[in-house]
């Protein structure tokens, strides 16, 4: 039966594949399963790190600030 889902082959350094293992049977789910999940928790650590420098290219000295009803007014 085919699959919705997009597919993404990928070749593994064996170190990645011993931990990626370990950790799918510590956690008693498949690699694939433990792979998805790493892969989709270091997008938000990247999102996180983009969000945080432009947060912090905004945060001057001697700003405004306004309320959170007038910026959403």
């Amino acid at each position: 039966m085919p699959t919705t889902k997009r597919r993404l082959n990928l070749a593994l350094p064996p170190d990645l594949d011993i931990v990626i293992g370990k950790l799918a049977k510590r956690d008693n789910v498949p690699q694939a399963t433990k792979a998805i999940y790493l892969l989709a928790l270091a997008l938000e650590l990247e999102e996180d790190i983009v969000l945080d420098a432009l947060a912090s290219e905004r945060d001057n000295k001697g700003v405004k600030f306004i309320s959170h009803d007038k910026a959403w007014a």
